[in-house]
């Protein structure tokens, strides 16, 4: 009864300014079915999103109560305004030229619907945002596949796909190496695998008048994520190991901006992918910001409040595994190449799904082996 109670507390306010999000787009378009899109969007981000939820909270758990506060409050903000509004109008500003109250216009005004352009020829807001693509998916892709090749390369005491994952691991004894230890923060194995990565994207999957653009925007996803997550480490506890003392100060500051970017980059896939639904921006908001984000980031400190991650043993890995493959989508789709987001968000529930089930048959084993203590 407790548990439910501290669910109810957790998930009524995302609930509540849910619904005011359904009623504003229904008084923006003064027509339901602007409501059922923006119902749609906030579905797409959450079935998206569930696996940086997971992950987040193997970060947040090593957090004080302080900053999982602000993780909610500042956390929300950042998420809703920064990634939904401002990044897509940040984006046009960049690739179009254009200022930010004329990105803001061009958003607000679009043509008549499914047209690409404007009937003096200018293109619409949704083409233009489409034509950053490459720089998207190349910072996107980078910076996450970065993110789960350092998880899944080096010793883990325990592994899931084991067919793959001891290799991977192994891979991680190179930092044992003298030289390798004075280059931890550089993580030469991930980074190294990750610009070949990056090559091969830039060679077969995007167009060649796109390619410098996009390799530009994967090494720059390569170095923010050494940056961050280097902070993080520098001024934190060494390893965040279950036993090291929670993050306070700086270093609470800097694993909070570290889980802001990795938000960032998941949502750069949620924000293309809605296009497809809509092209309204107020729609887009609404959707992906005040539904979606509003359920997931209280989701991650429900998961670290309940100590999820301690019961579901593998449900981490199926969380990077799903992490790894939405990396490769968006690797595959920064050029012509267009996969659904429905089987995005797909592949992600297998494995998160996958994983929670090994974890139920573990604890089995392991409850059914354990000593009786009389």
């Amino acid at each position: 009864m407790i548990a439910q109670q501290s669910a109810w507390r957790m998930f009524r306010l995302p609930i509540l300014i849910s619904l005011m999000a359904l009623f504003v787009a229904f008084l923006y378009k003064d027509d339901i079915s602007a409501s059922l899109v923006t119902l749609m969007l906030g579905a797409l981000e959450i079935a998206l999103s569930f696996d940086n939820a997971v992950v987040n909270a193997s970060i947040l758990g090593h957090m004080d109560a302080k900053w999982q506060r602000i993780f909610l409050t500042w956390g929300i903000a950042i998420s809703v305004f920064g990634m939904r509004l401002l990044c897509p109008l940040f984006i046009i500003w960049v690739a179009a030229g254009l200022g930010p109250v004329d990105a803001l216009h061009l958003a607000l005004n679009p043509p008549t619907a499914g047209a690409a352009y404007f009937p003096d020829g200018s293109p619409s807001y949704e083409t233009l945002l489409h034509g950053a693509k490459p720089t998207i998916h190349g910072f996107g892709f980078a910076f996450l596949a970065m993110f789960t090749l350092s998880f899944f390369i080096g010793a883990r005491d325990r592994m899931w796909l084991a067919w793959i994952e001891r290799p991977l691991g192994w891979l991680g004894r190179l930092d044992e190496l003298p030289v390798m230890r004075k280059l931890h923060y550089l993580r030469v194995i991930p980074t190294l695998a990750t610009l070949g990565m990056v090559a091969v994207m830039a060679r077969f999957f995007v167009e060649p008048a796109d390619s410098h653009p996009a390799v530009f925007a994967g090494v720059t996803g390569i170095v923010v994520f050494l940056a961050v997550k280097g902070l993080g480490e520098m001024f934190g506890p060494e390893g965040h190991s279950e036993s090291a003392s929670l993050l306070v100060g700086r270093a609470a500051f800097f694993s909070f901006l570290y889980l802001m970017v990795l938000d960032s980059s998941f949502s750069l896939d949620g924000i293309i992918g809605a296009f497809a639904i809509t092209a309204d921006p107020i729609l887009i908001v609404l959707g992906l910001g005040f539904i979606g984000s509003m359920f997931v980031l209280p989701c991650t400190v429900y998961l670290v409040r309940r100590g999820t991650l301690k019961s579901f043993v593998y449900l981490e890995h199926g969380a990077f595994w799903a992490i790894g493959a939405l990396a490769a989508v968006m690797m595959v789709t920064s050029g012509t190449i267009e996969i659904p987001d429905a089987a995005t968000g797909a592949i992600g529930v297998v494995f998160i799904g996958a994983s929670i089930v090994s974890s139920i048959v573990h604890n089995r084993r392991h409850s059914e082996t354990a000593p009786v203590v009389v």
